[in-house]
């Protein structure tokens, strides 16, 4: 059983001496809620600055009612489909690599309908924690990063699809979620920008109090709020070696330099995977590639945040500028921006929803590799002396973050 805490409130326990490595959202939001519960946090990342990665651009929105598994019964009987390449939205890299096949394996295991509902739940409940612990930080530190409740719209275009999301749905309001099905009528009344694509909606999932948020623009106010007060250092531009968890405390080993301490936190994504092997421990986590691009408004923009299921791609409205994201390239270890794939993000969109953004002028665009378990839940535990892994988030690094940072530290005072 996972220990429940009072979010916020300093700890019981002597202040610790801790490490955090990666500077994303789950990393800043781990190291904001140790240092608010009164302990030493050193931030290590090997950018120049907070937020630089996979945080950087993403969809910026926070789902917590849309925690669906991604290995499901619908996504295993696409399989061969995807292993081909045949689906423009979501491909496999495959590769004769050990890792590769164990975590396809697990991803098959994870597929039936009794697992795809537990690891969907679970990510459910942990969603809620992190909800109510992302609100609690922006409470004490007023951190300004766009956050707003427009709610969320999630889009159907097959009676299928659209009947197996009702059917979760049932257990997702069971476990506390509060979602409306409504028909198309009604979700153009909500969203009038759904309005050319009325035609094609079967039907849609509205959650009234979903947010969004500039994930980067959260990394730095951290940063700024964890610089405010003592007991804080940042390291950037540093490349970590590996872990040596063989002595009394464990240590980061960098450039020649051992610096230790009580507890150190993986939170560096993909990263997190190579310093774990150097405790000896095998993560299965796989990397997932993401795109985003992000404009100004169209003439019909959205205000409520969007998500295409057929198209698989997410819209969010982020002050003066449009946020769009999808694709999901799994085995992808380049982090570069693809021009063929980033087109092709750009013809979903353009087809989920053509005025949404002035898809002629892209101000910028953003390739990430997000960290990817089988089961679609993050590792958040003790893999060595004194060394927490807090990885494989996958697309809901976001929404997941506060949530997490809260069960690392149960584990550093330990729940």
């Amino acid at each position: 059983m996972r220990a429940e805490f009072r979010l916020g409130e300093a700890s019981a326990t002597a202040p610790r001496d801790l490490i955090v490595i990666g500077a994303g959202v789950v990393g800043m939001a781990t190291a904001l809620t140790l240092a608010d519960r009164g302990h030493r946090v050193t931030l290590i990342d090997r950018a120049e600055g907070p937020g630089r990665g996979t945080s950087f651009a993403n969809g910026a929105q926070l789902s917590y009612a849309y925690t669906d598994a991604l290995a499901s019964p619908s996504t295993i009987a696409q399989f061969p489909w995807l292993l081909l390449s045949r689906d423009p939205a979501f491909r496999f890299s495959p590769r004769l690599d050990l890792d590769y096949l164990r975590w396809n394996l697990a991803f098959l295991r994870n597929g039936s309908a009794g697992r795809f509902r537990r690891n969907t739940l679970e990510g459910l409940a942990l969603a809620f924690l992190s909800r109510r612990a992302l609100h609690a930080l922006v409470r004490r530190h007023a951190i300004d990063f766009a956050h707003d409740r427009p709610g969320k719209i999630i889009v159907y275009r097959s009676a299928k699809s659209f009947a197996a999301a009702q059917t979760l749905l049932s257990d997702k309001m069971a476990a506390g979620a509060e979602q409306t099905v409504l028909d198309p009528d009604q979700a153009v009344a909500i969203e009038p920008a759904l309005e050319s694509i009325r035609a094609s909606i079967v039907g849609a999932i509205h959650t009234a109090g979903e947010e969004v948020g500039d994930p980067y623009r959260f990394c730095t106010g951290a940063q700024a709020a964890l610089a405010a007060r003592g007991g804080f250092a940042s390291l950037y531009d540093i490349a970590i070696d590996r872990i040596d968890a063989s002595w009394r405390r464990p240590a980061v080993i960098a450039g020649g330099q051992r610096i230790e301490a009580d507890h150190i936190v993986l939170c560096a994504g993909m990263a997190s995977v190579g310093l774990a092997r150097s405790v000896g421990v095998r993560l299965p986590v796989m990397p997932m590639k993401g795109y985003s691009i992000t404009a100004q408004p169209g003439d019909g923009a959205p205000r409520v945040s969007i998500t295409d299921s057929a198209n698989r791609v997410v819209f969010a409205r982020l002050g003066d500028r449009m946020r769009i994201a999808g694709l999901a390239d799994l085995g992808r270890r380049d982090a570069a921006v693809d021009p063929a794939r980033l087109a092709a993000l750009v013809r979903s969109a353009r087809a989920a929803l053509p005025a949404a953004a002035d898809y002629d002028q892209i101000e910028s665009s953003w390739a990430g590799l997000r960290p990817m378990t089988p089961d679609s839940l993050p590792i958040t535990r003790l893999i060595a002396p004194g060394v927490i892994a807090n990885t494989g988030h996958g697309a809901l690094g976001w929404t997941y973050a506060a949530g997490s940072a809260e069960r690392v530290a149960a584990i550093v005072e330990g729940g």
